[in-house]
């Protein structure tokens, strides 16, 4: 046991004849460690930039609901008399009247020439 964690401590595994298996090992090993390393660094990366979405798309739901409620107060009628009344355009007392257009039928050859 003293030879086999002293040959440990002294890396020895390293060095015998049999040592480039050990290094293919080591190295693989590392390749590992450094995808992971990156794979997960990708992976925050995306999840702080679906939290950045996030709100941001809470701060214009807001926004639009802001926006569409002061449309809703600007579109009352109220509202545009008194930005009329500015102006001198004041709303009217009469009642609209709907005006009918008949369209005459067109007589075709033969009936012009019966006539």
């Amino acid at each position: 046991m003293k030879h086999g964690l002293y040959g440990i401590l002294k890396a020895r595994f390293l060095l015998d004849e049999d040592a480039i298996k050990n290094w293919r090992f080591i190295v693989f090993i590392i390749g590992l460690a450094i995808v992971m390393i990156a794979n997960t660094q990708r992976y925050e990366q995306k999840v702080f930039r679906i939290a950045e979405l996030n709100n941001e798309v809470k701060e214009l739901r807001s926004e639009f609901v802001d926006r569409r409620s002061e449309l809703m107060k600007l579109k009352m009628e109220s509202t545009v008399a008194k930005q009329m009344e500015a102006r001198l355009i004041l709303p009217s007392t009469v009642p609209p009247v709907k005006i009918k257009v008949v369209k005459e039928v067109e007589k075709g050859f033969f009936e012009k020439l019966w006539q």
